[in-house]
């Protein structure tokens, strides 16, 4: 009897393993070429991941004309992001990744590829990532390296999560959230669509933080904090904006 428990305990081992190893081989393998919207610090981290990745980016788009015609790492900024003759490339042999840190800009290129190309960005993912075998993981994500997810996380879409942020097991991120480099999420946790958490802070296992929050950089989160509500220290108290 004994023997068996411990076959059968073997047995979820191996399968775990290869449901991870599979997981982490569809989300680094090299497909498609990306052109990447947005050529400076995003973009220059994005870059980065796609070539930890052995992912070649084709080209930088970007608005600010003073970029174009320049290189970063050899890859040429071609031209703006809304030229038809660039935004023709992007499409089933082509993939593209927004890397803008303002919101609304990150809005505006997302909806002209939606509009135009009839695309979703891919995510962009560091091969030094820890990716659990349960995940559910939306499109356009930045996930810099040494980020570590827990099982049952839920990713939504264009969300930013900067180097070396933990989120623990069964937390829940919705859209076009931000969260800086070295932050901390426990178990559970909530964070609503468009909200912003700064470096450093850290937030306990099953708080909720609404939409468009902001947590200042370094705080600690001990309580919910409300749609549109700022917060700021340790333990972080709403600060009035």
């Amino acid at each position: 009897m004994k023997i068996k428990k411990l076959l059968f305990s073997a047995e979820k081992q191996v399968r775990s393993l290869f449901r991870n190893l599979r997981l982490n081989l569809e989300f680094h393998r090299m497909i498609n070429p990306v052109i990447i919207i947005g050529a400076k610090g995003l973009g220059k981290a994005s870059l980065d991941i796609f070539l930890s990745n052995e992912v070649e980016v084709f080209a930088f788009l970007d608005e600010d004309e003073s970029l174009h015609g320049s290189l970063i790492a050899e890859v040429s900024i071609l031209g703006a992001p809304d030229d038809d003759g660039f935004l023709k490339l992007i499409g089933k042999k082509c993939d593209a990744f927004v890397a803008v840190d303002d919101a609304k800009q990150r809005d505006k290129w997302i909806k002209l590829l939606n509009d135009r190309r009839k695309v979703m960005p891919t995510n962009a993912i560091h091969r030094n990532t820890s990716l659990p075998a349960q995940l559910e993981l939306g499109h356009g994500n930045f996930i810099n390296a040494g980020v570590v997810i827990g099982a049952g996380v839920k990713l939504g879409n264009h969300n930013l999560i900067h180097a070396g942020s933990i989120l623990d097991f069964e937390v829940q991120i919705g859209d076009g959230v931000q969260i800086g480099a070295g932050c901390t999420l426990g178990s559970g946790v909530e964070v609503g669509d468009g909200a912003v958490i700064g470096t450093g802070s850290v937030i306990m296992p099953g708080v909720k933080i609404g939409k468009k929050a902001q947590v200042g950089p370094g705080s600690l989160v001990i309580g919910a904090v409300g749609d549109k509500e700022l917060v700021f220290g340790s333990p972080a108290k709403k600060v009035e904006h």
